[in-house]
């Protein structure tokens, strides 16, 4: 699977549900047997490689990533500029 793939996959169900967690991201990477695109972080978790993230940034423009709960949802009118979030 191309990081694209991915990519586009995970804009789909932002679409879909309004938001996509990492680990439902994830979880569908192992299942397709793409962990080459995934990477562990410094906890030991597995989270989403750079290509991954730069591949959904270039076409999720409106989209913000909710660090403390590690997930992505549409930008509203009360976020702060960029493109990490609070909640």
């Amino acid at each position: 699977m191309l990081a694209s793939t991915a990519a586009h996959w995970m804009l789909e169900m932002l679409h879909r549900d309004g938001c996509i967690y990492q680990d439902d991201t994830v979880d569908m990477l192992t299942k397709a047997n793409a962990e080459a695109l995934l990477r562990e972080n410094a906890d030991g978790n597995l989270v989403l490689g750079n290509e991954v993230l730069s591949a959904f940034k270039k076409i999720s423009a409106n989209a913000v990533w909710i660090k403390p709960d590690r997930y992505w949802r549409w930008r509203v009118d009360e976020d702060e500029q960029g493109r990490e979030q609070r909640g």
